[in-house]
């Protein structure tokens, strides 16, 4: 076969299927793997496993015979679980019928896109970005209009007017992501009231990813103990939609189980989306889901401090004058500038093969507002950080003078 000839032309695919984007995060970790001794922190989860008492739930659930179809919206109990869980996090009481069980945060994604955007449609996504954004809009056949973040000595900001700027007939809705993959960005209340007004103003809805709400490390932006929350400032007709997920609060990333928090209005649309991508989440999973809302709030402090401190650690890297890194405000991630790079994946190559460090490559979010940055997850253990940091340390001048 012709290699300059394209996959649709010879299959008849869908164009929307054949373009959906690579991940550089995918062929960094690629390159990668499996070699021995490397300290891994390139993709967003932490390295504890799953708790026992998640784990033994879900047992308790398949020993049961839990193992038929069941709610397509979630079983009530987990419902009814995620709605006590937000009582306790935002203050307020929450209709359980708000919620709506997923089989994994990109699935909540994946119908919130469906519902607002396809053919011809374009959604605003702040970047740098996690990069599944765009491929879930990509996918779904709508444009990505990324609009560049401003990266500054105290960190990045949202720009509002470039954000307005960005708008156009064919604009549908906004990402918000709060706090931040891969920056650490987290928006303050005023953040989130002027992106709700301009929403509100150009008749917008609002996609909310507020997965790492409860890392919060800025006491000037924190609201007892999490970060702010457009929970905090909207209207019951505000049309925002709210994406989440068990996988980095309980270390449940290979479960797959997240919610869709939207008007129960928007129920039966909901369902029906549901229905027609998985037909519902396993019950024995949704059982771990309810331990987890449950009995696991010891443990998410325990992730919390883990990361604060893992936080401290990586910001020695500052101190190598070859990198600028503003204290992240949230989330788990630190997303450091080498200064001169022009190529991450090369640096981020490079790391792996004279520091046996992964790390992911900022054009890997967002293209070219990220390139020359580098992503590090630093949810891990301090003696794979401090090491870590020591590798790069010690092998940036040599790669810094390449690059």
């Amino acid at each position: 076969m012709n290699a300059s000839v394209s996959t649709s032309s010879v299959f008849n695919l869908r164009s929307e299927a054949e373009h959906a984007p690579t991940s550089g995060i995918v062929d960094v970790f690629n390159y990668g793997r499996n070699r021995e001794g490397l300290i891994p922190l390139w993709v967003g989860e932490g390295d504890l496993p799953t708790p026992s008492f998640i784990c033994e739930a879900a047992t308790r659930s398949l020993a049961a015979g839990e193992t038929f179809y069941t709610y397509q919206r979630g079983i009530p109990d987990l419902r009814q679980a995620i709605a006590r869980y937000h009582e306790r996090v935002y203050g307020k009481p929450v209709d359980p019928e708000r919620f709506f069980v997923t089989s994994g945060g990109m699935p909540a994604l994946q119908i919130a896109v469906r519902m607002l955007a396809g053919n011809g449609d374009e959604v605003l996504v702040p970047t740098p970005v996690w990069p599944n954004f765009i491929g879930a809009l990509t996918i779904a056949g709508a444009k990505a209009v990324g609009v560049p973040m401003t990266f500054s000595a105290k960190g990045w900001i949202l720009d509002i007017a470039r954000l307005e700027a960005a708008i156009t007939p064919r604009t549908k809705a906004l990402v918000i992501n709060s706090p931040s993959n891969p920056t650490g960005w987290t928006a303050s209340h005023d953040d989130l009231r002027a992106a709700l007004e301009l929403a509100r103003k150009h008749g917008l809805w609002i996609i909310a990813d507020e997965i790492y709400g409860r890392f919060i490390y800025d006491e000037a932006l924190a609201v007892e103990g999490r970060a702010p929350s457009f929970r905090d400032v909207m209207a019951p007709e505000d049309r925002v939609l709210f994406i989440q997920t068990f996988s980095k609060n309980w270390a449940m990333t290979g479960w797959r189980l997240g919610w869709l928090e939207a008007s129960p209005a928007l129920g039966q649309v909901i369902e029906n989306l549901i229905q027609y991508q998985t037909s519902g989440t396993p019950v024995f999973i949704q059982r771990g889901g309810v331990a987890a809302l449950e009995q696991g709030e010891s443990f998410v402090a325990h992730q919390i401090a883990r990361a604060k401190e893992g936080r401290q650690i990586i910001m020695g890297l500052a101190e190598t004058g070859l990198m600028e890194l503003p204290p992240p405000s949230g989330a788990f991630y630190a997303f450091p500038k080498v200064k001169g790079a022009k190529n991450s994946q090369d640096v981020a190559i490079r790391l792996i093969e004279e520091a046996n460090v992964g790390l992911a490559p900022g054009s890997a979010f967002g293209g070219a507002a990220g390139e020359g940055y580098l992503r590090i997850c630093y949810a891990r253990k301090s003696e794979d950080l401090k090491e870590a940091v020591r590798r790069i340390a010690a092998a940036l001048p040599k790669i810094a003078a390449r690059v």
